[in-house]
């Protein structure tokens, strides 16, 4: 298999490499990037695969080229497998089920007045996705399930902790965006899935005791990932056409 090499510098004579293609699943065949960005979905159901070490490793190896203002690569993760996973999975199902008001994130994800047409669109979201599952919009116990599987990870093998030092700026949010965003587009390189997950920050002081996350450090979000099941292999929810958000101008001559 061909591999795609970046060499650069840790250190004072230190050359380091990241590689794609080393590690991938079986009977997997590696697609283009534009392939790779169009089939990445948030998967909602892993099966039980195990995923090694040497493929989260390369996977992060990977993500870490995200561009960065001045390099200053503002992202930590936290890698979870086996019964260390287990453990904070427990944590957070009993805090969700006995105590989830109690627990709140300490970022706003979701503008409090949202205009549009980002309501339509979350609307939109609300409706296919419950309906997928046929949980009624109004069914509040069956949507408070369906929230407790995120903090099973979904069924995945593996799941991610991701922080931000709180002393940074919005700039390094933007940065550890498109670190996050290289992760999940590096893990579908290797045959695999993931699903960003926003909801792991509202339990941040109980992720903060169970892995020692320092006090500048500040929750953002969890990522799971793993094999997707067969039957959540695609992608459900819809996107804007590019003359929705894209304006051109200059080409005409």
């Amino acid at each position: 298999m061909n591999a795609w090499v970046r060499s650069g510098q840790d250190g004072p004579g230190r050359t380091n490499e990241a590689v794609i293609g080393e590690g991938t699943a079986p009977g997997f065949t590696r697609g283009t990037i534009d392939e790779i960005i169009a089939g990445r979905f948030a998967c909602r159901a892993f099966s039980d695969a195990p995923v090694p070490r040497h493929i989260i490793e390369q996977i992060l190896g990977v993500a870490r080229f995200a561009p960065s203002g001045a390099n200053i690569q503002p992202w930590h993760v936290h890698v979870l497998a086996g019964t260390a996973r287990d453990e904070v999975s427990a944590a957070l199902l009993r805090a969700h089920e006995e105590a989830r008001d109690q627990h709140v994130s300490e970022y706003r994800y979701y503008a409090s007045d949202l205009p549009q047409p980002y309501l339509d669109r979350r609307q939109q979201f609300g409706r296919l996705f419950y309906g997928s599952l046929g949980i009624a919009q109004t069914d509040t116990e069956a949507r408070g399930r369906q929230t407790a599987r995120n903090y099973a990870f979904f069924g995945a093998p593996v799941g991610l902790i991701v922080t931000i030092d709180r002393r940074l700026e919005i700039g390094s949010w933007l940065d550890l965006g498109m670190f996050i965003q290289n992760v999940m587009l590096a893990a579908a390189g290797c045959g695999l899935q993931s699903c960003p997950q926003e909801t792991f920050a509202k339990y941040h002081r109980i992720l903060r005791s169970l892995l020692s996350i320092p006090a500048e450090q500040m929750v953002v979000c969890g990522i799971s990932i793993g094999h997707a099941n067969n039957a959540a292999t695609r992608r459900l929810m819809p996107r804007a056409a590019v003359n929705e958000f894209a304006s051109f101008r200059g080409f005409e001559n």
